[in-house]
């Protein structure tokens, strides 16, 4: 779905289950890009979302707005917001993340808190909703390394329903969990809610919001009560 479009600027609301990046090992699968060039041209990434991600996407329309976004990427200028449904019952309402992460930090590729070797990271978190069982999140990631969000949650108890990936820490694998909730969410359960950057030709601040998908409001239909 187009939810802006310019000269300059194409911004889209990913569905999960598509690529936003070509996969290296099924070159013939469908990206946001093959999708969308046909009908609207030339489309540089700036910026990527997990396949299983929804929500907001940037891209540019033309090398110049490519190099100005890429940019303000680099020099983490652009604010987004996230929403996640995430397993547990925390005891605060608004928290920081700042442990150091490390990508690419296990056999199964995944970033981990590494408090010798990681990079600064920090990810701000507020409790919008608590349902039995789960609650759903805001998540401001500061930083933006790969997988973020997913270990920020899952090294302090809260794994985002779904995940394959990123479950309990072993520090933490006493703690009560409740598995079929847990993979109840056939997907991870991450959404783009909105993102805040330059316009690469105006030079307006201009920021783009992407509702709650389709998956997330029926789950929490069906498991509020």
């Amino acid at each position: 779905m187009i939810l802006y479009s310019d000269a300059s600027i194409l911004v889209v609301y990913k569905p999960a289950g598509l690529l936003s990046a070509q996969d290296g090992y099924r070159p013939d699968l469908p990206t946001v890009q093959t999708v969308l060039e046909p009908e609207c041209g030339k489309l540089f990434r700036v910026h990527r979302l997990d396949k299983d991600t929804s929500g907001v996407l940037v891209l540019a329309r033309t090398p110049e707005a490519h190099r100005m976004l890429d940019r303000q990427f680099a020099r983490r200028e652009v604010k987004k917001v996230y929403h996640a449904l995430c397993i547990g019952a925390p005891a605060w309402q608004h928290i920081t993340i700042s442990t150091p992460l490390r990508v690419n930090g296990d056999r199964s590729h995944r970033t981990v808190v590494d408090r010798a070797a990681g990079k600064p990271a920090q990810t701000s978190l507020s409790l919008l909703a608590q349902y039995p069982g789960f609650f759903v999140v805001e998540a401001r990631p500061a930083t933006g390394y790969t997988h973020q969000i997913r270990a920020h949650l899952s090294s302090v108890g809260f794994p985002i329903l779904g995940d394959p990936l990123y479950r309990l820490p072993p520090a933490l694998k006493d703690r009560p969990f409740d598995m079929a909730l847990f993979q109840s969410f056939p997907r991870t359960a991450l959404h783009a809610a909105g993102i805040t950057f330059t316009h690469p030709e105006t030079q307006e601040i201009i920021t783009f919001l992407a509702p709650d998908p389709p998956d997330f409001v029926e789950f929490v239909s069906t498991h509020s009560a």
